[in-house]
């Protein structure tokens, strides 16, 4: 777990300032926007998280409990990368106060449940999962289905409410988590993970956030195009990774490490 969770939060602290190097270059993206949409991808997203998770048990590649700790570990370094990143940018698109977004990055109702489930479960052990067994494995995929229809159209809508993304960001927003992954894997051999650990951890480095990362950005970078580092992020890399990404990362580990 220790060495995952290292792994985790160096690709995490890491991968906003390769993303905004790669949106500078483009020449169509602006600083603060930029700055936003790598921070974006440098975080996770706990709805892929959770898909990539029934997918690999249903295969037999069932990772360990401790990926969920992995996860938030790799939440919040991206959104601090992003706010570094940030301070680069004009002065006008920084006003929010450091304070307003620094408790919004620490104490964010993603993170906030993630740890305290995390204290829930240390609390009450076995006997607490096993009274809320019904609701972990029952009904999870039922209820995961709805949440990932509210998702789609959600992703809908923005694309309908914004410009269409230039084919160059719907590239990037595709190359990056695969590219994200291929370091994942890498990691993985290194530190020698197990084959399902390996391919969760390649699932969490290609995902992005497009929850707390926006609730961040939105106070420390108000003049950054949601349009982008949300609609890219919910609309391209989220169906890419329901569709293709999970499959074939689950594979590449299986193929390489197993």
């Amino acid at each position: 777990m220790i060495s995952a969770g290292i792994a985790g939060l160096l690709l995490s602290f890491v991968t906003p300032f390769v993303v905004f190097g790669l949106l500078q270059r483009l020449g169509r993206i602006d600083r603060s926007t930029s700055a936003a949409t790598g921070a974006a991808y440098g975080s996770v997203s706990v709805v892929t998280f959770a898909a990539a998770s029934e997918f690999l048990r249903s295969i037999g590649l069932a990772p360990a409990g401790y990926m969920a700790a992995v996860l938030a570990v790799m939440e919040t370094p991206a959104i601090l990368a992003g706010l570094l990143l940030a301070r680069r940018a004009p002065a006008s698109a920084r006003s929010a106060t450091a304070a307003r977004a620094l408790h919004e990055v620490f104490f964010n109702g993603a993170l906030m449940l993630l740890v305290g489930s995390f204290v829930v479960g240390l609390a009450t052990g076995e006997s607490g999962m096993s009274k809320l067994e019904p609701f972990v494995n029952a009904i999870f995929q039922g209820a995961l289905c709805f949440f990932l229809l509210d998702m789609g159209l959600t992703a809908a809508r923005s694309l309908q409410a914004r410009r269409p993304l230039h084919p160059s960001l719907i590239g990037l927003g595709i190359a990056i988590p695969l590219a994200c992954a291929a370091v994942a894997l890498a990691a993985a051999a290194i530190l020698s993970l197990p084959v399902p650990e390996a391919a969760m951890l390649m699932v969490l480095a290609g995902s992005a956030s497009y929850i707390a990362v926006p609730a961040a950005m939105r106070l420390a970078l108000p003049e950054a195009n949601a349009g982008v580092y949300v609609t890219l992020p919910l609309a391209v890399t989220f169906p890419f990774n329901l569709l293709v990404g999970i499959p074939l990362y689950a594979w590449i580990a299986s193929a390489l490490l197993g």
